[in-house]
């Protein structure tokens, strides 16, 4: 959910900016609940830190907060930073998070930036995300992506992602994973398009 501007343009894909079009397209997401959240639990299962551990959280692509909902239901002491594009998905996620005000903060940022952590703050221990960072569709813009993850996080830090990986297979996301500095990734595959990958800066 957040690339640059003048890309959306020219693939007139989505359009972020748009209040009614973002309602629109939640309404339709919302329906995939039952079926995301059940993946997003395994996928947290795969941080290593106990459910109480007071922890620091990044969401990149927030979007109106699934992810951040679940991390903030798995464990209850963490704060999290929720990072998008979309000022009219922060709104939603405003709302659906309102429960959990004090444990959040937002920022606008965009992904196909390579400045785009300058304002993310950090270090963090856990950096997450769903169905996001495959927007960007150009190689060396996820790549860059993956190397921005490894710089805000913690020398023991973790980085959760759940995403289509058709542009190159997953095996491409796990080599630039690599190249981003993280000592160990793995891939699990859910299907033909979907992959959960996790990557640890430490091998241990």
């Amino acid at each position: 959910m957040s690339w640059a501007p003048e890309r959306e343009r020219q693939r007139g894909h989505h359009d972020w900016h748009s209040a009614t079009y973002v309602d629109e397209w939640i309404t339709s997401d919302v329906t995939r609940d039952n079926e995301r959240r059940p993946m997003l639990r395994e996928m947290l299962k795969l941080a290593p830190f106990a459910s109480d551990a007071p922890i620091e959280v990044l969401d990149i692509g927030a979007g109106y907060g699934v992810v951040s909902e679940v991390v903030l239901q798995t464990f209850p002491n963490a704060r999290v930073t929720l990072q998008d594009y979309s000022a009219p998905m922060f709104e939603q996620s405003q709302r659906r998070l309102a429960a959990y005000a004090d444990r959040i903060r937002y920022v606008q940022s965009d992904l196909a930036s390579p400045a785009w952590t300058e304002t993310t703050g950090g270090p963090f221990d856990l950096a997450v995300s769903a169905i996001c960072i495959h927007n960007l569709r150009e190689p060396e813009l996820m790549a860059s992506v993956y190397a921005g993850v490894r710089r805000v996080l913690r020398p023991d830090g973790v980085f959760l992602d759940a995403d289509y990986v058709r542009n190159g297979g997953l095996q491409a996301h796990l080599d630039w994973l690599r190249t981003a500095g993280f000592a160990r990734v793995v891939g699990d595959p859910k299907d033909e398009r979907l992959a959960v990958m996790a990557a640890y800066v430490n091998a241990h």
